[in-house]
């Protein structure tokens, strides 16, 4: 009887060890006092200057031979108000409503499960487009705060696949190719297969190749999706390039973005072509950034709107989890463009001034 025992607890051990999990919690808060001048100008409190606030629980679990397991849940939060952030149901322009008592904090910002191995990572549920990636990877200034050139992406009206995407799945290359990543993608729009002209809304792809070795990094990425056509929304496709180079006393980096939308409306958004270009300068424990970026719209009419923007930020880390920061840009528009910074608002053709001061700290 002893033996049986013993040999039941030997047994035991080796299936636990061979079924390895492990969970943690991790979060962003980021909180930074903005300051935009304009024809009206602002002054707030705003979260995000720096890096996005999120709160947000992982885990992997070891399946032996290779493969593993894993969950991502994670929920953008805008620790100023204490308050979370939508998501979308259907990843259509209008997305269905959510069930009363589920506005809360929701895992907007990803929720996946997947498998990982030798061959890559297949993921299921809400994930990142891979033609986002890029506006990160490449603008100095990163993806938030009045100095980040995402802003103008996200000036186009009904794309809420601009960034994430529901109901999708995702296929990452494994790490260890030569220096090539990537990750193709395809989300639904939840729709009935009954052959309507709406069957299609919501639905979309994206893909990203890349390279990366040593000091150089330099990718390419595509995307689409399909929405009804409407007076104010239509199927966009999206592509962009950008690089990067690591000299040591400072990294260069480059993207230009082109965006192109169906839509019936005359004077509705047509086509978005921007870049931006600059540089992160290490400085003892900080960091200086440095960007300039520019956007031209052309809408229906023929008319071509442009913004143009010169952003300098610089990050001081207090440790490896905290950092002050500040940013200031300024703006021109030209064309009839009438972007903002700081929350302000200008009339067209107007000019406009930000500034972030804040700090955030990563756990």
């Amino acid at each position: 009887m002893k033996k049986t025992l013993v040999a039941m607890a030997v047994m035991a051990a080796a299936g636990a060890a061979s079924a390895q999990s492990s969970v943690t919690m991790f979060g962003i808060v980021d909180v930074t006092v903005q300051y935009g001048t304009g024809d009206s100008n602002r002054l707030s409190i705003q979260p995000n200057g720096h890096s996005a606030s999120r709160l947000g629980i992982r885990g992997v679990e070891d399946l032996g031979g290779g493969l593993s397991a894993n969950f991502w849940l994670e929920a953008g939060i805008e620790p100023d108000t204490g308050v979370g952030q939508p998501s979308n149901v259907n990843n259509q322009a209008n997305p269905t409503p959510l069930t009363a008592g589920l506005q809360g904090i929701m895992f907007n910002r990803r929720s996946t499960i997947g498998l990982a191995g030798g061959f890559g990572e297949i993921r299921l549920g809400r994930d990142y487009m891979g033609h986002f990636w890029a506006h990160t990877a490449y603008d100095p200034m990163g993806a938030n705060g009045v100095g980040a050139s995402l802003a103008f992406v996200n000036h186009i009206a009904a794309w809420p696949t601009a960034t994430r995407a529901s109901n999708s799945i995702h296929y990452l290359l494994p790490a260890n190719i030569g220096g090539f990543y990537g990750q193709v993608g395809y989300h639904l729009g939840d729709n009935l297969r009954n052959g309507a002209a709406t069957e299609d809304d919501g639905n979309g792809y994206s893909a990203r190749l890349g390279y990366a070795a040593g000091p150089f990094d330099v990718s390419a990425a595509f995307g689409r999706a399909d929405y009804a056509s409407t007076a104010t929304t239509g199927d966009v496709t999206t592509w962009n390039v950008g690089g990067s180079w690591n000299f040591g006393v400072a990294k260069a980096s480059a993207m230009y973005s082109r965006t192109e939308i169906d839509s019936l409306a005359a004077t509705a958004t047509r086509e978005l072509n921007s870049w931006v270009a600059g540089v992160n300068v290490p400085v003892g424990t900080g960091e200086i950034r440095a960007a300039y970026s520019q956007s031209e719209f052309t809408l229906g009419t023929g008319a071509e709107p442009r913004s143009r923007k010169v952003a300098l930020g610089y990050v001081h880390n207090l440790s490896k989890r905290t950092a002050v920061y500040t940013s200031v840009a300024h703006l021109r528009n030209n064309g009839g463009a009438s972007a903002a910074l700081g929350r302000a608002t200008v009339s067209a053709n107007g000019k406009s001034s930000g500034v972030d001061i804040g700090v955030r700290h990563a756990f």
